[in-house]
């Protein structure tokens, strides 16, 4: 077998795992895919629009990810004709409402983990009642009025 055609795991033993955000395209794939000029890749890169992986040797790695942002890039600039620097803000902004949206899920689990808690720890408190104890009807509730006259010694 021609070793080029054996796949080596990388160290550690484990295979890749790839997603959307793993950094596989050199910027010549990356340009091709997104159908932009490699130097404009370069330039959203130096004004933070989108920010590449980057290799021992500096050279930049873009994931599926990037690609997708940079068409959206490419998609808000000319068709909706919105400068570079709006962009970078609707970015930021979407980023922040990605994290925030996060952050409430996250949350709202801690809050449904607390209120699973604390029915288990009511039913453990009901569990532990004595069951001689006699439900206590409220007055107030009842409309009727109770007076309590102890007996006589004549009686």
């Amino acid at each position: 077998m021609d070793p080029r055609q054996r796949r080596q795991p990388p160290l550690g033993g484990r295979a890749y795992e790839l997603n959307d955000e793993t950094p596989v395209y050199v910027i010549s794939v990356a340009a091709q895919l997104s159908g932009l000029h490699p130097q404009t890749l370069r330039q959203y890169d130096r004004l933070g629009l989108v920010s590449p992986d980057r290799t021992a040797g500096r050279g930049r790695r873009y994931s599926a990810r990037d690609i997708e942002l940079l068409r959206t890039v490419q998609e808000l600039s000319q068709t909706e004709g919105i400068n570079l620097a709006g962009i970078k803000r609707i970015i930021e902004l979407e980023n922040q409402v990605a994290a925030l949206q996060a952050r409430v899920a996250e949350l709202a689990g801690v809050v449904e983990g607390a209120a699973v808690a604390m029915q288990q720890r009511e039913a453990q408190v009901h569990a532990s009642y004595r069951r001689d104890l006699v439900p206590y009807q409220d007055v107030q509730q009842a409309g009727a009025l109770v007076v309590w006259r102890p007996k006589r010694a004549s009686e």
